[in-house]
């Protein structure tokens, strides 16, 4: 997939210095991981992306602030490793602000009959206070937003003797992958999905997370509760 063909923005927020101290080029990292989960998504079916610009955020946050998002949006009160906020793959294609307007924001027909300004639109010449489509850029899609607790994604790579980076770029694609509707409820969809992970981390020369794995025990996500299969994504 070439950036020409569906340019994806990858926005990068750094909410906690230890990122920073914990590899050296973090940005770099995470663009590095964010993009192959996007590339190998698009090879396997070129429908996960939408047709032109696009962007999605990736939030290096910490624990409390985990907390709260799972806290308010999934009635779970801890942290985890990384919460996944898809908008594309959920059918909202709207801005942020569009999504979080106030309803006083919007007038329904009726209202619009009593609005003087609204005749004088109407009384307009002909071409003139029509909506047409801007002939300016295309506005982004929307993807969504993936949130990962620093304390959290530390604390995992030490009890499962990974380097941090390594789990960090795994937690990076598995949350990106979320964004495009992959998921892992069900046995079938998880199968996929841990395969996708594993094609990707291979190619960029990390080890299989899932080897060793007792298949017995069925998948697992690389969430630290272990109990929810699709608590890594909210929505």
């Amino acid at each position: 997939m070439s950036a020409e063909a569906n340019p994806v923005e990858i926005l990068i927020s750094i909410e906690d210095d230890r990122w920073e101290e914990a590899v050296g080029d973090i940005e770099a990292l995470c663009q590095r991981a964010a993009r192959a989960a996007l590339d190998a998504a698009h090879a396997e079916d070129p429908d996960y992306l939408p047709q032109g610009p696009a962007e999605l955020s990736l939030v290096l946050a910490d624990d409390p602030t985990v907390h709260e998002l799972n806290r308010t949006y999934r009635g779970k009160d801890k942290p985890t490793n990384v919460l996944s906020f898809a908008l594309y793959a959920d059918g909202e294609t709207g801005t942020e602000e569009d999504e979080f307007a106030p309803p006083d924001d919007w007038q329904d027909e009726e209202d619009e009959e009593d609005d003087p300004d609204s005749a004088e639109e109407d009384d307009a010449p002909d071409g003139e206070g029509d909506d047409f489509p801007s002939s300016g850029p295309a506005v982004p899609v929307l993807l969504g937003d993936v949130i990962l607790a620093f304390e959290t994604v530390a604390r995992e790579a030490d009890e499962q003797s990974k380097p941090f980076a390594d789990h960090l770029t795994h937690l990076v694609t598995h949350g990106v992958l979320h964004l495009l509707g992959y998921d892992h409820i069900e046995d079938a969809e998880a199968e996929v999905m841990e395969r996708l992970e594993t094609q990707i981390l291979s190619g960029l020369g990390i080890a299989d997370p899932y080897a060793g794995r007792d298949p017995a025990q069925g998948y697992r996500a690389p969430d630290d509760a272990g109990d929810d299969p699709g608590s890594l994504k909210p929505v």
